[in-house]
């Protein structure tokens, strides 16, 4: 498992790579979005100066040897502006391409716009040099965007409980699943709310099933004999 440090604000941007090597960082993640509306609303810029910043973040990181992702958000739909053309997307793909990584962050992803999304990108940017970070609000990113994003070669996938799908078939992420379960319930425990993933709670009670029933098991062994 990794961890990525994310770099977003212009303040952050001047100061954050050499933090994240104090540190002891290997990896950063820049972030813009397709539109000129959300960037604006998201990060006080407009696009132009958000591509800005990212280069900067890049040239900053790979100088001092650390690896970074791009990510650009808003490639499927924009909660201000809309459907978004893909032919933008590929441009700013292009652009970021040295950073490597592409992210639906809002959510309003379909199987459709994923894989048309896709067909434009991959024709400037290989497959293994993009990333998809999907979120599941629609019910959609779990199951059939990931599955999209996978038969079109993407084999980068941002998640944290939704590994399950994955190992289920056959992908190696170097995930345990068993720890992170155990650290999504904690995470619940803290802040007083049950989880929203469905895999999570379904795995967390089977692994709380299993837990009671060893306990069980256990006294059952320890009982005196009559």
């Amino acid at each position: 498992m990794k961890y990525t440090i994310n770099i977003i604000s212009k303040r952050q941007v001047l100061v954050y790579p050499e933090r994240a090597i104090n540190a002891g960082a290997e990896e950063v993640a820049l972030f813009t979005a397709v539109t000129e509306s959300f960037n604006l609303r998201n990060t006080n810029c407009s696009t132009e100066e958000s591509l800005a910043r990212a280069k900067q973040v890049l040239k900053k990181a790979l100088d001092q040897k650390l690896r970074v992702r791009g990510y650009l958000s808003c490639v499927l739909g924009c909660p201000y502006k809309g459907n978004v053309n893909p032919e933008k997307v590929v441009l700013m793909a292009k652009e970021l391409y040295d950073a490597g990584c592409l992210g639906d962050t809002i959510n309003v992803g379909t199987v459709e716009s994923m894989a048309t999304m896709l067909e434009y990108v991959l024709k400037v940017v290989p497959a293994e040099a993009v990333a998809v970070h999907c979120h599941d609000t629609y019910g959609q990113a779990l199951l059939a965007n990931i599955l999209k994003a996978l038969e079109y070669g993407i084999r980068v996938v941002d998640s944290s409980v939704a590994v399950y799908m994955l190992h289920g078939m056959g992908f190696k992420t170097g995930v345990d699943l068993d720890a992170l379960i155990e650290t999504g319930q904690w995470i619940s425990e803290q802040i007083n709310r049950p989880t929203s993933s469905r895999a999570g709670a379904a795995l967390m009670v089977a692994r709380q099933r299993k837990l009671d029933l060893a306990a069980a098991a256990k006294l059952e062994a320890n009982a005196p004999k009559l």
